[in-house]
């Protein structure tokens, strides 16, 4: 048995943070199974509820944490608004209050561009990264205007019969073809926080982008996309693949929600590769391509020397 995921507010030094945690399974003589636990990082505008679906798919003897980010969800607003590395600094902190090391983190979407920056700087916390319908941040192939242009406020959120309307053409896969089941998703388990905490969010991310520090990620990575996703399109996964040197490819039948909306056929996935002791060198289910990065990669890790040294000297500014 395994015991359901119990809210509780921490205090992050002056930044109050919602979070739940999903106990690991329990075997029968009390034992608990011996797992890294996984950090969920979600989307932009999204609360931890949204991905209910998918930890309630995972294999339950992950133990899964989850947070609301300042000013979504149930956290407050910050005092101030906040770049990538102020909010991996106080994702450390988090985990720390909550007694944990070492997680496997996954990031979805705004989310999976925590992840890289998390991954890459606060690298002995992180065993195993999972991407999902995510990029590389302002060098990136961009969505259409037409698309990023939904994407500016959070109405989607906070009126149903507005996202019922563009959920097709916003987010691809089984939208199309079904936008109300998607709208009823995103209304059940999501709970909106403010506008401000949203233009945060954007500002966050503004100008960032991971492509100087890639290929000098070492730990062993997942990278899932969907075939059709308007909001982050398939070529930028496949880019992120060939700057991670020790990455897998999962290409899945879907669009960007497809980890809400297909958690039973893509948790699998990710259960698989945070088990598997070989981890990006094992075989993946069909659609994957796991080949390891090629010998490009770590010429261009070398290449990139400058650009991550110029980087760290940013995120000491940024402090």
């Amino acid at each position: 048995m395994f015991t359901t995921a119990s809210l509780r507010s921490v205090a992050v030094g002056d930044q109050v943070l919602r979070t739940s945690i999903r106990r690991g399974r329990v075997r029968r003589f009390g034992q608990q199974d011996s797992r890294t636990p996984l950090l969920l990082i979600n989307g932009i505008g999204a609360s931890l509820e949204l991905l209910e679906p998918f930890v309630d798919a995972l294999d339950p003897a992950i133990e899964v944490i989850r947070f609301d980010v300042p000013g979504v969800g149930g956290s407050p607003l910050p005092t101030r608004p906040y770049r990538f590395t102020g909010l991996c600094m106080l994702i450390g902190r988090m985990l720390t209050e909550l007694g944990y090391d070492t997680v496997d983190v996954l990031g979805i979407s705004w989310g999976g561009g925590v992840a890289q920056h998390f991954a890459a700087i606060q690298r002995p916390r992180c065993r195993r990264l999972v991407l999902v319908s995510t990029a590389t941040g302002a060098l990136m192939v961009p969505a259409r205007p037409s698309v990023l242009a939904k994407m500016i406020t959070p109405r989607r959120y906070t009126n149903r019969a507005y996202l019922e309307q563009v959920a097709g053409s916003l987010y691809g896969g089984s939208a199309r073809t079904d936008p109300a089941s998607v709208a009823a998703a995103m209304n059940a388990h999501n709970r909106v926080g403010s506008p401000r905490g949203y233009l945060y969010q954007l500002a966050a991310g503004a100008g960032w982008t991971s492509v100087p520090f890639l290929p000098l990620i070492m730990q062993p990575t997942l990278i899932m996309s969907g075939n059709d996703d308007p909001i982050i399109p398939l070529a930028n996964a496949r880019i992120m693949h060939r700057l991670i040197p020790n990455s897998t490819l999962h290409v899945f039948k879907g669009g960007h929600l497809s980890l809400v909306t297909e958690a039973a056929e893509l948790a699998p996935v990710v259960s698989q590769f945070l088990a598997d002791p070989a981890a990006a060198g094992s075989a993946m289910p069909a659609g994957s391509d796991a080949s390891a990065g090629s010998p490009a990669s770590t010429g261009l890790a070398k290449l990139a020397w400058g650009a991550w040294r110029a980087w760290r000297a940013r995120l000491r500014r940024e402090g």
